[in-house]
């Protein structure tokens, strides 16, 4: 089990980040604008900067539901690989099956 307060960083960091989406989105279109002006793309760079660090959404880290674990994580099941295992030997989720060959 990971620190609750990694966990809880990161739930912080992905409700920001759903805040401020649509401005930061917003500006960074006007900054890679190239028929747009110089200046005005300039200004949304420095007002990208103002928006807080952690909305920008390359600071959430993938977490496993169950554990925290942010390691070996499957973005399909939203699990790590250990829990995934865990819980596909116990049938807990549907269509996963063992592999043999």
């Amino acid at each position: 089990m990971a620190k609750l307060s990694s966990i809880n960083r990161n739930e912080k960091r992905k409700r920001m980040v759903k805040k401020y989406a649509g401005r930061y989105a917003k500006l960074k279109a006007m900054a890679a604008d190239e028929s747009l002006d110089e200046t005005e793309r300039l200004m949304a760079r420095l007002k990208m900067a103002e928006i807080p660090r952690n909305a920008n959404p390359t600071r959430v880290r993938n977490r496993c539901e169950t554990t925290g674990r942010p390691r070996g994580y499957y973005r399909k099941f939203r699990l790590c690989r250990i829990e995934l295992r865990d819980m596909a030997n116990k049938g807990l989720i549907p269509g996963v099956t063992k592999s043999s060959w």
